[in-house]
């Protein structure tokens, strides 16, 4: 997932880069409005975070031009605290607004929260999705079957696999799987994805040490694999 990252304060920019990036997106800044109209349309994001007070070009016309061609989300940052910028800010097409301070937790959960929305609205998820493995996942009997043998999932499981099967070669880092099974106001260990991997792998992987299916993307989390060579 790309982010196109826009601000005026390194600092700022430096650090949510940061985080951003341990979180598996990839991210693309820029210190002023120009720069960041010519990066848009010259390649494709997932999301813009944008900051409202910008040097030479505002943050609400720069979301104005974008809403003009795009209906990519857009996040907007703001010292301001006013209810009428916000609503301004919201009213030309702004998916979100963050006010600043902030923490770069709270700046990546609401990413988080704006792509899973946008996600969930432009892709239905089917009744039942098969794939070349073997693989069945039955949305409506909430069941899953591996060459017609029902797998019995835990509820917490069937979610982990649901969300990785939804978009195959998608990756998927522990945070965000985290805030499918249990909302972006988890605050355990997110380590305990790797536990319910290990078990979903037990029991759909040919081989679990050497899994297929569910594959681990070192340093950022994990994908699904719809076409293994078992």
């Amino acid at each position: 997932m790309r982010i196109l990252l826009v601000d005026d304060e390194k600092k700022i920019i430096t650090v949510l880069k940061a985080y951003l990036q341990q979180e598996g997106f990839q991210v693309t800044t820029a210190l002023n409005g120009l720069i960041a109209l010519t990066l848009f349309k010259e390649n494709t994001y997932d999301l813009i975070i944008l900051d409202l007070m910008l040097p030479g070009m505002s943050g609400i016309e720069i979301c104005r031009e974008i809403r003009k061609i795009s209906s990519v989300p857009i996040i907007m940052l703001t010292a301001k605290v006013e209810e009428e910028d916000r609503i301004q800010g919201l009213g030309i097409g702004a998916d979100d607004y963050i006010t600043k301070p902030f923490s770069p937790r709270e700046v990546v959960a609401r990413v988080r929260a704006v792509l899973r929305r946008v996600n969930n609205e432009t892709t239905p998820l089917a009744d039942m999705i098969s794939y070349n493995n073997g693989l069945t996942i039955d949305n409506i009997q909430h069941e899953v079957r591996l060459h017609d043998q029902v797998v019995p999932l835990t509820p917490t499981e069937f979610k982990i696999l649901g969300a990785l099967a939804k978009h195959p070669g998608r990756v998927y880092s522990r945070g965000q799987l985290v805030e499918i099974v249990q909302g972006h106001d988890f605050e355990g260990d997110d380590r305990v994805i790797d536990a319910h991997i290990k078990k979903i792998r037990q029991k759909i992987e040919l081989s679990p040490s050497d899994p297929r299916i569910i594959l681990t993307v070192y340093g950022v989390g994990y994908k699904f694999n719809p076409n293994p060579e078992l």
